[in-house]
């Protein structure tokens, strides 16, 4: 939430707005058109999350653009994705003053990420595996985003089903974890093998390594399409941001309270 908005709900609560001077407020500038981008400054407001930056395909001017539009509409850290060097560079010598939160760039990830992460706040740990060293900048891509939205993560690179006791023997953090997500090219098999292992959610994602029959990613995004692991879903390919998106909403979810004696008898 803002703290645009959480002014607006604490003047509301304390007496000093009405409610119909709040409604106003919160109606206003829903997004911010830029010409080129319309920021969407409720997306924190809606979904806990503000929006966040694809990078590919955008200018630096406008990648700085869009994180100054969100900067002034009062949020603290914002998450580029697919950020190309030289954008990153203009991006970083902006928010270079001794006022500014930091802008981090993971060139490995391609992720930019403007302000400090949270304090991991997740009912869990989001576990992130690959198949080999090659698929590691999606790994990290899903590995930062997951950080970036407050959960805790633990990283288990090259454990790919060449050498399938690498993976065994790790088999205690497989069932400690909350999410999997499992990062794999050539021919995908690190998710069903993982998907038989755990008993949390299991998130896939085919990577674009392999030679050519791999068909740049489609081989493996097959083969965990028609996974006999019960509980694996795919995302993508390439797609670590996806990935960590579902894979934190997961470990961001609680059970509810149970009704205490007396409610919810009134309807019956």
């Amino acid at each position: 939430m803002s703290l645009d908005t959480r002014a607006i709900l604490e003047s509301l609560r304390d007496g000093t707005m009405s409610p119909d001077d709040a409604l106003l407020l919160l109606k206003q500038k829903p997004f911010t058109d830029l010409g080129y981008a319309k920021v969407d400054l409720h997306r924190h407001l809606r979904q806990g999350v503000p929006e966040v930056i694809y990078g590919a395909g955008k200018t630096p001017d406008q990648i700085l653009g869009i994180l100054k539009a969100l900067r002034e509409a009062g949020e603290e850290r914002v998450l580029v994705t697919r950020l190309a060097p030289e954008a990153a560079d203009r991006i970083a010598e902006h928010f270079a003053a001794p006022d500014s939160s930091a802008f981090v760039y993971h060139e490995n990830a391609g992720i930019g990420i403007l302000g400090d992460l949270p304090e991991p706040d997740g009912i869990g740990t989001i576990l992130i595996a690959t198949g080999g060293t090659s698929d590691i900048p999606v790994a990290e891509e899903a590995a930062l985003t997951a950080e970036y939205l407050g959960n805790r993560v633990n990283r288990l690179y090259d454990v790919g089903v060449a050498g399938l006791h690498r993976l065994l023997s790790h088999s205690e953090e497989i069932m400690q974890a909350s999410v999997i997500i499992a990062i794999a090219g050539m021919e995908g098999a690190l998710a069903s093998v993982i998907g038989g292992l755990a008993d949390c959610p299991v998130i896939a994602v085919p990577t674009s390594v392999g030679y050519g029959a791999s068909f740049e990613g489609l081989s493996a995004l097959l083969s965990m399409m028609n996974s006999c692991a019960s509980g694996v879903s795919v995302v993508n390919i390439d797609n670590g941001f996806g990935a960590a998106y579902s894979a934190s909403r997961i470990n961001h979810m609680h059970v509810p309270a149970a009704p205490s004696a007396g409610q919810g008898k009134e309807n019956l």
